[in-house]
């Protein structure tokens, strides 16, 4: 049996503005959207698409990084290779030889399923078994003033929002007023939980969680340092509230590290960093664990929401995912926005969205497009 080959690969930079610039960590600010859009294209015509999210605060990539490992590492190690599902491991591991790079070889690899989906004439919610009809989703609410951050809890939540991650750590008195605010304001019918961002300390932490609990927050994410692995793990144990790993869990590698010591209860997967091929072995480990799962947003736009959220719709996943930072995105490239519906998003919406080849031409800063025989 012949299979298609990888005929073609672009990188696509795109820019698009955000309404409310989004702040976390202790010195992370996003002001607009600066992605890289991948696109495969198969030696029978097919082809598939995905969105890579530079944050040079948190994996070190930028578009520079992104465009240059594409053109000299990944392109040349895929172009001319036979795509077929059992290979995709095999391609995923040759991108993963060179280190690092995590939403360039995320993003690069969603897209090779995309166009083996198409290439079999199936959805890709198919092909990944992705079977969920709605997915709960949730909403992160980054640090600002009181005043403004309120007004977009109020707006999103008017927009079906109904679980808010709200970045905390910069100023725990001040976190605490914002919690029983937007709890006071929004009502019952919107939950709460917490990302520290690793911005608390040892000896803080517990105590902090335990108020946390005490106001009926959901649960907390990273909130102490990821080398600090001893005290995170003493943390978990002591049951104050339940913990998300993200930071600590980049990778599988990483992930098997924070199982042997116990520091999390719930893994949040972020396929922008680790595609589909990774994230479903994370998913497969954890799962056998006994770990919840979310699906995790690096501020992806309308496609990254996509991509993650067929992701999201597998069986075992069950907390609401970061899958509506489109909410925040002024002008996206989809044809049809994507809409919630009371704290969910819609299958059939998901399926049915694509790319707006105007829009993207609009948005589009630089292209580059690599065939073997141009390497």
């Amino acid at each position: 049996m012949s299979f298609p080959t990888i005929d073609r690969i672009e990188t696509i930079v795109f820019r698009l503005p955000l309404q409310d610039p989004l702040r976390w960590g202790k010195a992370s600010v996003l002001e607009d959207l600066v992605h890289v859009l991948m696109r495969v294209t198969l030696s029978d015509g097919s082809s598939g698409v995905a969105e890579a999210p530079p944050r040079p605060t948190i994996y070190g990539e930028t578009i520079q990084s992104i465009t240059g490992v594409i053109e000299h590492e990944f392109a040349p190690r895929l172009l001319g290779e036979p795509l077929e599902q059992a290979r995709l491991p095999i391609l995923y591991e040759r991108m993963a030889q060179i280190r690092n790079n995590q939403t360039a070889r995320g993003a690069l690899d969603m897209a090779l399923w995309d166009a083996l989906a198409a290439h079999k004439g199936m959805p890709l919610a198919r092909l990944l078994d992705a079977t969920a009809d709605q997915l709960p989703v949730s909403y992160i609410l980054g640090i600002g003033d009181e005043e403004s951050v309120l007004a977009e809890a109020e707006r999103v939540a008017r927009q079906g929002v109904r679980v808010l991650k709200v970045k905390v750590g910069r100023d725990w008195a001040g976190d605490l007023r914002r919690l029983a605010t937007l709890q006071e304001t929004l009502g019952a019918a919107v939950k709460l939980y917490v990302d520290a961002n690793e911005c608390m300390e040892a000896e803080n932490a517990a105590r902090r969680l335990d108020r946390l609990a005490e106001m009926g927050v959901l649960y907390c994410e990273e909130p102490l340092p990821v080398e600090m692995i001893c005290q995170r793990a003493d943390l978990r144990r002591g049951g104050h509230l339940p913990l998300i790993a993200d930071d600590s869990t980049f990778s599988l590698r990483d992930l098997r590290r924070e199982l042997a010591l116990d520091t999390f209860d719930i893994l949040n997967i972020k396929t922008a960093r680790t595609g589909y091929t990774e994230s479903a072995q994370m998913m497969d480990v954890a799962l056998a664990a006994g770990k919840g799962i979310m699906v995790g947003s690096q501020a992806s736009a309308g496609l990254g929401t996509v991509r993650a959220a067929l992701f999201a719709a597998k069986a075992g996943i069950n907390h609401p995912s970061e899958l509506s930072f489109f909410l925040k995105v002024e002008a996206d490239l989809l044809a049809q926005p994507l809409t919630l519906h009371d704290g969910y998003l819609r299958m059939d919406d998901i399926l049915n969205a694509h790319i707006d080849a105007d829009r993207l031409r609009e948005a589009t800063i630089a292209h580059r497009e690599y065939t073997k025989g141009e390497l």
